[in-house]
């Protein structure tokens, strides 16, 4: 069996959750996109674990993979893995896998990347991670990857073809040119590629393998559908394909081989960064949702700007997706809200329309129409199914899913694991 998960969102959709909730299913959880740029909460027994790379069943005996479409700073990597080791989480070869083909972000790609975003004169709101600049590498076939750190010769060699390369395009954006061949990044690079040796593996065959064998396994998108490096709100997007049909392709499996997709959506919308977002809400009810919903970014600390539910945006990453079950977080942070609204359609440029414009630009012209619900008081943090949600609460699951058009399975009403049941 495989399943897919994915954000239909722009990211933050509460992923990680919804992940470690399912891995006690599942054989292998696999990440297949995206970079540190992405952060994964979880919370256990009063516990908070904030991963970056690993994947999120770090809680179960699943194997976990790191996939070829992701990129990596193995300098975060480790840092992780130790944090993990001391809070009794011993993340050892026999756990995790790294496909050596795996791209790996060096000190370069991150001067590049803060150099870059510092001379927009029209910000994206990059990370500054050096994970678009890696990407670069791998589609210019100007990549080091994991199987070339694990060698010292063959990663001075590689690093030797590359440098004087980097070495001008940073001194033309004015920045540190040194940073190429700094002998402290190098000799931390090539140590910690010796200690992650014993991890690579195979992805594509280690899942084909399993797959072949009955076993089950989850492939774990980061970011959201709407910063899809091609179908989201271009130029506000990451770096890499976030909806589905990527993880075939970046893990190494035939489509034919996907049983479900579940896409992660929360009861409201949130963004990090720039770009078009337009139930935005900068007033009361943002700072409600902002505070209630502890919106600030894993990654980078930043707030999230935060609005009402967006359907026109859910219908499009359902047609991007091709969603078979939908589970909805943070449902609670909507308690004391009242109305609860929906954005139903948009007026763009005197018209009405369901569905988004696929550029940018028009979406940030459209204004939004809402449909009013009445709102609920009671706390939902304890409450362990649905029916013994208020009323209120059970007419907004439900108005949701006949909307969207996909039965909305799971129901998050807090961060903790026990927070989320089964409809």
């Amino acid at each position: 069996m495989f399943t897919i998960i994915t954000g239909a969102q722009f990211g933050d959709e509460g992923k990680g959750k919804i992940v470690d909730l399912l891995t006690g299913d599942y054989d292998i959880i696999a990440r297949f996109q995206g970079g540190d740029n992405a952060g994964h909460t979880i919370v256990v027994g009063g516990e908070t674990y904030k991963l970056h790379l690993v994947p999120s069943g770090i809680h179960y005996r699943a194997r976990l993979l790191i996939g070829p479409g992701t990129v990596m700073n193995p300098v975060v990597l480790m840092d992780e893995l130790m944090k993990l080791k001391k809070s009794g989480i011993d993340i050892t070869p026999a756990r995790l896998g790294i496909d050596a083909k795996t791209s790996i972000i060096m000190p370069y790609h991150i001067e590049l990347d803060s150099l870059h975003e510092s001379a927009r004169s029209d910000k994206i709101g990059t990370t500054k991670r050096g994970i678009g600049y890696a990407y670069i590498d791998k589609v210019a076939r100007d990549e080091i990857q994991m199987i070339d750190i694990a060698d010292s010769g063959r990663f001075m060699k590689r690093l030797k073809e590359l440098a004087q390369q980097k070495e001008a395009a940073i001194a033309a954006m004015g920045g540190r040119r040194g940073v190429v061949t700094d002998q402290g990044h190098i000799k931390e690079y090539s140590e910690i590629g010796r200690k992650l040796a014993p991890y690579i593996t195979d992805v594509s065959h280690e899942i084909n393998r399993a797959l072949a064998g009955g076993k089950k396994v989850l492939a774990e998108g980061a970011q959201g559908t709407h910063l899809d490096i091609i179908h989201g709100t271009q130029k506000y997007v990451t770096s890499s394909s976030t909806v589905a049909g990527s993880a075939c392709a970046n893990l190494g499996i035939g489509p034919k081989r996907v049983d479900e997709v579940i896409g992660v959506i929360k009861a409201y919308i949130t963004r990090v960064g720039e770009g078009p977002l337009p139930t935005e809400q900068k007033n009361k009810i943002g700072e409600h949702l902002r505070e209630k919903g502890g919106e600030f970014g894993t990654t980078t600390g930043r707030p999230r700007r935060c609005g009402w539910f967006d359907l026109p945006l859910a219908r499009k990453a359902v047609d991007l997706n091709g969603y078979t079950g939908m589970a909805l977080t943070k449902l609670d942070v909507l308690t004391g809200l009242d109305p609860v609204k929906i954005c139903v359609q948009y007026t763009c440029n005197g018209k009405t329309a369901g569905y988004p414009p696929e550029l940018a630009s028009e979406l940030s012209q459209c204004a939004p129409v809402y449909e009013e619900m009445e709102g609920w008081e009671d706390d939902l943090s304890g409450v362990k199914s649905f029916g013994d949600m208020p009323e209120g609460a059970q007419t907004y699951v439900k108005r949701l899913e006949e909307l969207i058009g996909v039965d909305i399975t799971y129901v998050s009403v807090g961060p903790g694991r026990e927070q989320t049941f089964i409809r």
